[in-house]
C-alpha cells in the first residue's frame, strides 16, 4: 500500500515507518521538524528512513496552507496516519499556541484534505491523557472523556470529535487510537526514562514524583507500531456494515468511526521503573521526591478488550526487555 505518516520524524512515526517499509508498503512521510525538542535527534531518525528506496520525505508543518491538499493529491495514500502533533502534557502550560496550532488547525487541514481525496482508512493519535479526571480503573474507552486536565489533552479531544463528525459526513473509515506512556529507542527527550537516564549518567539527582507512587502503563514502541498496523487492517464500518465486536466497542452508530486503547493493561509505579533502569545503567540515581505536577493523574491503566477483540493481542514487553533496549540505544548514540 501507499501510505502517509504525519509526524515521521518524531519517536512514534520513526518506529511506524520502518514497521511498514519492512512489511514492504511504499511510505511518504511528512514532518515540520517543530525545535520543542533536539531536532537533530528528528533529523537522525528521518536520514535512517530515508535509506530505504521506497521512502520520501516531505518538509513542512500541518498548519501550512495547501500543504497537505497537495501532498495527498500526489501521493493518493491508501492509507493515513496522523501522528504528528505537539506533544507534551507540561509544555502545554506554558505555550498553549502551539497545540492548538498543530493539533486543532493541523487536524482540521488534513481531514479537509482527506475529504478531498479519499483513503482506505484514516487512523489518528490520540492519548491516555484524554481520560482526564476519569476516576473509573481501567481507563475502558466506552467512558465518557469529559474532563481533560490539559490543553494537551483538550486538543487531542478535539481531533476526536472533529475526526467523527468527517466520518459520519464524508463516510471516511477512521480509527482513533489512546496510547499510553510509550517508550523505547530512539525516545523523546523530554520523556521521564529518556531524562532520567541522561541525570544518572552525568551523576545528577532526578525529580520523582508523587513520592515514585505514580503508575503508568508503560507501552514498548515495537508493540505501539505493530498494533497500529494490525488496527490498518480494520477500518470501521459504518451503519449496516459489520457491528460492534462486542459491548466494550466503540464503533459509532452513525458514522465508520472506532476509539481503541493501545497499552498492555500492565500499570508499573514509576519508582519501580526507576529501579529498573539503575539495573540497566548500573548506577544509582539520586531521587529527589516532588508532588505530583499540575495536569499530571496519579495513575494510568488501559482497558485492553477492544484492542485485544480487534487484532487479538496486547502490548506484552516488560520494562525488564524494554528499558535496557533503550539503554542500549542510548549509550551508542550517545556515547554515554
Amino acid at each position: 500500500m501507499r501510505i502517509l505518516v504525519t509526524g515521521s520524524a518524531g519517536f512514534i512515526g520513526y518506529h511506524l515507518g520502518r514497521h511498514l517499509l519492512a512489511a514492504g508498503h511504499a511510505v511518504t512521510g511528512l514532518d515540520g521538524f517543530s525545535d520543542y525538542y533536539d531536532v537533530g535527534l528528528k533529523r537522525a531518525r528521518h536520514a535512517a528512513l530515508a535509506a530505504h528506496p521506497a521512502f520520501e520525505a516531505v518538509e513542512g508543518r500541518l498548519e501550512t496552507e495547501g500543504l497537505l491538499l497537495d501532498t495527498l493529491a500526489r501521493v493518493r495514500p491508501d492509507v493515513v496516519v496522523h501522528l504528528a502533533a505537539q506533544a507534551g502534557v507540561r509544555h502545554s502550560l506554558e505555550n498553549p499556541g502551539a497545540y492548538v496550532q498543530a493539533n486543532m488547525v493541523g487536524t482540521a487541514n488534513l481531514i479537509e484534505a482527506v475529504r478531498a481525496h479519499p483513503v482506505r482508512h484514516l487512523l489518528f493519535a490520540s492519548t491516555s491523557s484524554a481520560y482526564g479526571g476519569n476516576a473509573a480503573i481501567p481507563f475502558r474507552e466506552t467512558d465518557r472523556a469529559v474532563s481533560p486536565l490539559t490543553l494537551y489533552a483538550a486538543s487531542k479531544l478535539a481531533g476526536e470529535a472533529m475526526l467523527h463528525a468527517y466520518a459520519h459526513l464524508f463516510a471516511i473509515p477512521t480509527t482513533a487510537f489512546r496510547f499510553f506512556t510509550v517508550y523505547g529507542p530512539w525516545g523523546r527527550p523530554d520523556m521521564a526514562l529518556f531524562l532520567f537516564t541522561r541525570k544518572i549518567l552525568a551523576g545528577e539527582p532526578i525529580e520523582v514524583f508523587a513520592g515514585g507512587a505514580a503508575e503508568r502503563d508503560f507501552t514498548y514502541v515495537d508493540d505501539l507500531v505493530a498494533a497500529i498496523a494490525r488496527l490498518m487492517e480494520t477500518p470501521p464500518e459504518g451503519p449496516g456494515g459489520a457491528g460492534p465486536v462486542g459491548p466494550f466497542d466503540t464503533l459509532s452508530p452513525v458514522a465508520p468511526y472506532r476509539l481503541v486503547n493501545i497499552g498492555g493493561g500492565r500499570p508499573v509505579r514509576l519508582d519501580a521503573m526507576i529501579d529498573a533502569l539503575e539495573a540497566a545503567l548500573g548506577r544509582r540515581a539520586e531521587r529527589v521526591l516532588k508532588p505530583l505536577p499540575p495536569g499530571d493523574v496519579a495513575r494510568t491503566h488501559a482497558s485492553t478488550e477492544l484492542l485485544r477483540a480487534l487484532i487479538g493481542a496486547v502490548p506484552e514487553t516488560p520494562l525488564s526487555v524494554g528499558i535496557p533496549a533503550f539503554v542500549d540505544w542510548y549509550r551508542t548514540y550517545y556515547g554515554a
